[in-house]
């Protein structure tokens, strides 16, 4: 390898895209192509930086594998942080065989930690801690240890688990100091803020206020019944009853669990059950029998109990009855929760994240940009969306999770 070759990929490495451009700018062999998509992709041009990485990949051709792999890694790269979330995912894990084979364990390591972010992302967080029990962290170098430990951090703060992702930002603060890059360590520095910014409302006895995650982690490792409404799950420590799929029940809950210990009325409770301001003879049976269907699922947790004038939560061990509301109580709120990142999304990743049609998300960003809550640029396949973070606010708990459903 030449030295401007050599340069280039000093310079990239220490987060200077522009003195690696220098160096490469006017040459079309396949190294140089390579370094010229990363430069581009670090600047924030991302359609360029795919572009330039496939030409370096077709001309690095069969004949050196290692070098191509190392093209397919860089332009999953590429794809995650401009949040396309439908790169070829077979192709990234042949990569990545490809490359442990050839004992290039750094690269390897790093291609699957981008299927890890990947899988974080779109919620998939057991498949996330599948892949990271194969994952080896230590070959590789601070940048993408930094990056491993964010990534390590973004899981606990799913799970809610906030010692363990203060232990993760810390082991990343000092990979992305010792690897000099300003960047990486803004980057962490914005992740550690999250843990000490509001992630969720708690409702108990008719007040209310803002939690952190620590909290929110303390609470959940309490003995009190907790109506979740971040995963529409009512749970007791480690028992958790999932209503992700049955939302009027999950509702009902809700209901029951704001007003604890205190009683609903039957009216009120078709009103925000079923959406009907007027209650009738049918809406009542209707009730009823919805109210039969909680009542066995919430048998190992609690009962709901009937009075004279609605129905009441009772619960069996626990003392305390608390609501777990999400941070912003939106329509559209988990479509907010990926925009807030600060990355441009397409409407076809938000759908594969949110595990939804893109006609739907569509409808939701539609009806966003009327208020003004978002905003796009470019167009068809180009067009994205974005908004400016929420200052103050930790959307974790916004994010959708696969939960298992009964």
């Amino acid at each position: 390898m030449d030295s401007s070759i050599t340069a280039a990929a000093r310079a990239l490495a220490a987060g200077d895209p522009l003195s690696a451009l220098n160096r490469v700018a006017l040459r079309d062999d396949a190294p140089a192509l390579a370094l010229r998509g990363i430069a581009m992709a670090q600047l924030g041009d991302f359609d360029r930086a795919r572009k330039l990485v496939r030409a370096a990949a077709r001309a690095f051709g069969s004949a050196e594998p290692i070098a191509r792999a190392r093209c397919v890694v860089a332009e999953a790269e590429i794809a995650l942080a401009s949040r396309d979330l439908r790169w070829p995912v077979k192709a990234l894990a042949a990569a990545r065989a490809t490359l442990a084979h050839h004992g290039d364990r750094a690269n390897a390591a790093h291609a699957r930690n981008l299927e890890v972010r990947r899988l974080l992302l779109i919620g998939r967080l057991d498949e996330a801690e599948r892949m990271l029990d194969d994952l080896d962290a230590a070959p590789l170098p601070h940048a993408l240890r930094a990056a491993h430990e964010l990534t390590l951090a973004g899981i606990a703060m799913r799970r809610m688990r906030a010692k363990a992702a203060r232990a993760a930002l810390a082991r990343a603060r000092r990979a992305a100091r010792l690897s000099g890059i300003p960047a990486l360590a803004s980057e962490v520095a914005s992740a550690a803020r999250v843990l000490d910014s509001p992630a969720a409302r708690l409702i108990a006895r008719g007040e209310e206020r803002v939690v952190v995650l620590a909290e929110v982690e303390a609470l959940l490792a309490s003995k009190a019944l907790v109506v979740d409404a971040c995963r529409n799950t009512v749970r007791r420590g480690s028992t958790a009853i999932a209503l992700a799929r049955r939302p009027v029940l999950f509702t009902l809950a809700r209901a029951l669990g704001e007003a604890w210990p205190a009683d609903v009325p039957r009216d009120a409770l078709v009103a925000r059950a079923f959406r009907q301001k007027l209650a009738d003879a049918s809406h009542r049976a209707r009730l009823r029998v919805e109210i039969g269907r909680l009542r066995r699922l919430l048998r190992p947790l609690a009962g709901v109990r009937a009075t004279p004038r609605g129905f009441a939560l009772t619960p069996h061990r626990a003392r305390e009855v608390v609501v777990l509301g999400r941070p912003v109580e939106e329509r559209h709120a988990a479509v907010l929760a990926f925009l807030t990142d600060g990355e441009a999304w397409s409407s076809s990743a938000l759908a594969l994240a949110l595990a939804t049609s893109q006609r739907s998300v569509q409808r939701a960003l539609d009806a966003l940009a009327a208020t003004g809550k978002v905003q796009s640029f470019g167009r068809g396949r180009a067009r994205r969306w974005t908004t400016p973070p929420m200052p103050g606010l930790a959307t974790t708990l916004l994010l959708p999770v696969s939960t298992p459903i009964d």
